[in-house]
């Protein structure tokens, strides 16, 4: 087991031993396991998976939307420094739908590159969340 904490803006979001986590990075997933060798890298916008125990099936898995940040393995913790983190029971389909929309909708009318760079930043943090919310959904069912 490896310990794992997600930390964002607004606090301790996990933390707990777990069997697995995968993570996104700039490199594409990667998953992280007891022992893991040391590391720091860097977090990209996307989804974390945590398998509680070895035994649990990918169903039972753990959710998390996340905004870019930083990776640290060592010491047999995993630690995860993110602005913002979004455990999958967080996340209301409906809203995150509409706020998809919205922003969808700003880059249509974006009238500089700043803005349209923010309108894309937030259509990919929601794309993401909408993302988790269906795999909270196929949990259930």
């Amino acid at each position: 087991m490896i310990r794992f904490q997600l930390v964002s803006l607004s606090g301790m979001k996990f933390d707990e031993e777990v069997y697995e986590v995968i993570l996104p990075t700039l490199d594409g997933k990667i998953g992280v396991l007891d022992h893991h060798m040391p590391l720091v890298s860097v977090a990209s916008r996307g989804m974390i998976a945590v398998r509680h125990k070895s035994s649990d099936p990918d169903d039972f898995r753990d959710y998390f939307a996340v905004s870019g940040g930083v990776i640290e393995v060592a010491d047999n913790t995993l630690t995860v420094l993110v602005d913002e983190a979004d455990h999958a029971d967080e996340v209301d389909a409906a809203e995150a739908q509409k706020a998809y929309d919205r922003a969808q909708n700003m880059i249509k009318e974006a009238k500089d590159q700043v803005s349209l760079e923010h309108a894309q930043t937030l259509v990919d943090r929601q794309a993401v969340r909408i993302q988790v919310a269906g795999l909270k959904r196929r949990r259930r069912s």
